[in-house]
């Protein structure tokens, strides 16, 4: 189990929360929640270790878009880069569509 951090600057705050996915062979969940901060947190705990630069470049590219300040928890198990991308995509649809 590993537990990598990342750091986004951000344009405008969320204003609610998200749930999106489930933990579970192959899966993986992502929690979004409002930040005090003009800042993006992102803490992933996955069950893979080894992968720090492939979570980086798939965070990175996702966040050149999204650029709202908040909290986020992914808890992986496995999931390929599509996965993680779609999860954050559904993610920010559900946070922008409140």
């Amino acid at each position: 189990m590993q537990t990598l951090n990342f750091e986004y600057a951000a344009q405008q705050p969320v204003t609610r929360r998200a749930h999106v996915g489930v933990v579970g062979s192959g899966d993986l969940e992502v929690l979004i929640e409002p930040s005090s901060k003009p800042t993006t947190h992102v803490r992933v705990r996955t069950s893979v270790d080894g992968y720090d630069q492939v979570w980086k470049q798939v965070l990175d590219r996702f966040f050149s878009r999204f650029q709202h300040a908040a909290q986020i928890e992914i808890n992986d198990f496995g999931a390929t880069p599509g996965t993680v991308t779609l999860r954050l995509e559904q993610a920010a649809e559900e946070v922008r569509s409140q």
